[in-house]
């Protein structure tokens, strides 16, 4: 992050100027902790003197419902119910430090932490009470919110046996006080939402929400390509207007006011001219790009290269090869909630409220960036309209911060949708290179498997293959880019369950048949026989063909620790069937129907899991189908909604779910694996078709089919 310069801000007050000191250099920001997690009990949970149970964690709620499962593991080992429970989550001055939520680590990481919370309460509340009641503690058992004396039946209430004071206890090596998945009451069942009412009647407060008192509206000056320089800078125009602060920066100019439509009005006012700088090839020669821009000693690290076997003497032996190229566009996150901040300065103290998946790195990118100790910046996430692995990063928080500080009150600034397509980063674009042997009975024999610039999620195959390379090469990206749903697993599941059905094609096999003949993964060969099974596969595939041709395809895949197995029915629709009135064009593609199946260990609330499957379904068909960042001389052609394809509610099909639900095995995240298989399976629907594949995403008109 950009060191604020030593610029002056300027004030125009009705057309009168005031110059105002710049930030000074003092301080630094605090190293990263690491992951590290206080054992204090104290600081994890806190029981009131009424009852009242505060549970604290720096994980953040983006939509995934984990304010829910969260509550529900420590309400099953507290032996109490949900709604006694109140979770305070990413608030950097009142939770323990936590690197941030993603990669669908919630629950497998910190779901088993506040079971650990919960359990150690328990322990504690039964030492309270028997001290209390001079008894043994096998005499004492814990249910319905109580403490209850098992000889005399007498009963208090939680609250009574604290006072309200500290439970002086370690978190650490409570596990063995954990309640087991085959024993679990409030774990395991649908819960409601623990906020739903307050979602639905607006009673929520998102950052955009949030009114601190004299607070202020900003907006940034934005550059009119990537990596521009400003040139010149008048705002006389702008300061002519009542009520008006205008600043600069060096290249970071904004205003602020005291309502949005003078703000608007302002920046529309602020004459500037920048220099131009050297811009990355338009979405036109990407590909190119990529492949050119190849980083080799970074593409050689450890991890990014798994070799097994000799891959050329296995092509060599092989009955049939294939190789392929396959491709995967930019694509946006498009949350619901665009990036927004509060700042508010007080006492040398700044507080931040905005919608992070990371509170803690965004305070120290605060820290750093006006140089002062981590100790006088707060973040505080109110629970947020989706993030997607898109809000990693403070950006919002940053420029608030900035403009309030030149304000000196506090300053509200909330990204417009054309802002938050062009600066926020972008799921990576890649290029996917597959070389393939397979034997004449069908076994895979090599597998030469790499991956430019998407990343190396999911890139290992779950097939059984001795002789097998994958690679990742990381490049020179032309846009900015980071996290995204399903990182690089969705584009490596897209070539790999891609290329097996052209393999089973070149040996004549039914591309389930063909799988399940390659794979040992006793798991995933559960799920793809759940889903298949559910979708009617053997029946399907020999359907006597309709007027309206249609296709079944099939794909499975592993990551996060989740199993998943989708099955995908569409249909191609040529544009006379869809009355006189359509414009003739390329064939139309519509999925009629999915069926996925999903494990992932023990699950904890399976109507939630179902909703986060479904979910990822309805994202995923944006990738397959229609959603590509479009650029062109460092500008996004593409900003708009208007101009960027969303899925619709026309879009969604028949969604079926089959949830596997394993006790023994421990829990795993879910909010991601899911997608991973919908883009595959519809490829292999249109192939089963059509006879035409398809090896880019989007699958666009480019290739064959445009969406219904």
């Amino acid at each position: 992050m950009p060191e604020i310069e030593r610029r002056g801000f300027f004030k125009f007050l009705g057309g009168g100027l005031v110059l105002l000191l710049a930030l000074d250099n003092s301080g630094s920001a605090q190293e990263s902790r690491g992951d590290a997690r206080p054992p204090e009990l104290a600081a994890w949970l806190h029981i009131a003197e009424d009852g009242a149970i505060t549970v604290y964690t720096g994980k953040t709620e983006v939509g995934q419902n984990i304010r829910t499962s969260l509550a529900q593991a420590v309400a099953e080992e507290l032996r109490t119910t949900i709604q006694s429970i109140h979770l305070v989550m990413a608030d950097t001055d009142l939770t323990p430090y936590d690197m941030g939520t993603f990669g669908s680590r919630t629950t497998p990481l910190m779901a088993p932490q506040m079971k650990k919370v919960g359990a150690a309460a328990r322990e504690a509340l039964i030492e309270l009470a028997a001290e209390k009641w001079k008894i043994e503690r096998s005499s004492i058992t814990v249910a319905a919110g109580a403490v209850k004396n098992n000889a005399t039946g007498e009963a208090v209430g939680f609250g009574a046996l604290t006072r309200g004071q500290k439970l002086l206890r370690n978190v650490g090596g409570a596990e063995s006080s954990v309640t087991p998945a085959s024993e679990w009451k409030i774990e395991g069942t649908s819960a409601a939402k623990v906020n739903a009412l307050d979602m639905v009647t607006g009673a929520h407060r998102y950052t955009s929400d949030i009114a601190r008192p004299g607070m202020l509206y900003g907006r940034v000056l934005r550059l009119p390509a990537f990596n521009a320089k400003l040139a010149s800078f008048d705002a006389k125009e702008a300061g002519a207007i009542p009520d008006i602060l205008v600043m600069r920066d060096g290249d970071f100019a904004g205003a602020v006011a005291s309502d949005e439509l003078t703000l608007d009005k302002a920046i529309r006012a602020i004459q500037a001219e920048w220099t131009p700088a050297p811009q990355p090839p338009s979405n036109k020669e990407l590909f190119e790009y990529l492949k050119k821009n190849v980083a080799p000693q970074r593409s050689s690290e450890p991890g990014n290269v798994r070799a097994h076997g000799d891959i050329n003497e296995a092509l060599q032996a092989a009955a049939h090869k294939l190789d392929a190229t396959y491709t995967v566009a930019y694509i946006a996150h498009v949350p619901l909630e665009p990036r927004a901040a509060v700042a508010e300065w007080s006492s040398g103290k700044l507080t931040v409220w905005t919608g992070t998946q990371r509170p803690f790195s965004v305070k120290s990118e605060l820290a750093e960036a006006f140089k002062i100790p981590e100790e006088r910046v707060r973040v505080i996430v109110p629970d947020t309209g989706s993030a997607y692995g898109g809000k990693h990063t403070g950006e919002a928080a940053i420029e608030a911060a900035r403009l309030a500080k030149a304000a000196g009150r506090p300053v509200k600034l909330i990204w417009s949708r054309e802002e938050e397509f062009t600066w926020a980063y972008f799921r990576p674009a890649g290029v996917i290179e597959i070389r393939s042997g397979v034997s004449s009975d069908g076994l895979i024999s090599a597998w030469d498997f790499h991956n430019y610039n998407s990343g190396s999620f999911g890139i290992e195959t779950p097939y059984d293959i001795v002789h097998r390379i994958s690679q990742f090469h990381a490049t020179e990206s032309p846009l900015r880019q980071g996290s995204y749903r399903g990182l690089a697993a969705t584009a490596n599941h897209f070539a790999r369950e891609s290329h097996m059905d052209d393999l089973a094609a070149a040996v004549g096999m039914d591309p389930l048949e063909f799988r399940l003949k390659n794979l040992k993964n006793d798991r995933l060969r559960a799920v793809l026989e759940a889903a298949t099974e559910k979708f009617g596969w053997a029946t399907a595939k020999n359907e006597p063909r309709s007027a309206t041709p249609q296709g079944f395809g099939l794909a499975c895949g592993v990551e996060k620790g989740g199993y998943v197995a989708t099955c995908a029915e569409i249909s191609i629709v040529p544009p006379d069937f869809l009355g006189a009135e359509v414009t003739p064009g390329p064939p139309k593609v519509k999925i009629e129907r999915v069926v996925t199946a999903f494990e992932c260990g023990a699950i904890v609330n399976p109507e939630h899991l179902k909703n986060q499957i479904e979910g990822s379904i309805m994202m995923g068909i944006g990738g397959a189908l229609f959603e590509a960042v479009e650029f062109s001389n460092g500008r996004i052609l593409n900003s708009r909604l208007s101009k960027y394809r969303v899925p619709r509610f026309s879009d969604v099909p028949v969604i079926e779910t089959v949830l596997v639900d394993r006790k023994d095995l421990p829990s795993a995240g879910a909010g991601e694996t899911p997608i991973v298989g919908l883009a595959p399976a519809v490829g292999n629907a249109i192939f089963h078709a059509t006879g035409t594949r398809l090896r880019s995403l989007p699958m666009t008109p480019r290739g064959f089919v445009q969406p219904l």
